[in-house]
């Protein structure tokens, strides 16, 4: 249901963005946000954009990260720039998607992307 790419290997200071993709049956897309889980800790809010284009950033990447999202192609992309070793992790984004008239709007994740910021 959610196709995520872009992860890789960037050096401190470098940039990568990420896109995310939804697919199957879909009615709306309400919020659409990223995600990231580092070895040995928690899984934690990146940023979420909702349908109305209003963001939400962690604030450990405020001001070098943006979110945004392509409606008529039910993706969400991470621009994420001054990157640095502690952004290390893998990245997931998350989509709040209803199916179909009458139906719950159910969370769907990503399979997760690598992000490696390294020299």
């Amino acid at each position: 249901q959610l196709q995520a790419s872009g992860g890789g290997l960037v050096q401190p200071g470098g940039s990568l963005r990420l896109s995310c993709a939804a697919s199957g049956s879909i009615l709306s897309i309400s919020t659409m946000g990223w995600y990231r889980q580092a070895p040995g800790k928690q899984r934690e809010l990146v940023a979420t954009v909702t349908s109305a284009a209003s963001t939400n950033y962690a604030d450990s990447v405020k001001g070098r990260f943006t979110i945004s999202r392509d409606n008529a192609k039910n993706t969400v992309y991470l621009h994420m720039n001054s990157l640095k070793p502690e952004d290390t992790a893998v990245y997931y984004c998350n989509a709040q998607i209803r199916s179909g008239w009458g139906e719950p709007r159910l969370g769907y994740w990503g399979q997760g992307t690598l992000v490696t910021v390294s020299s």
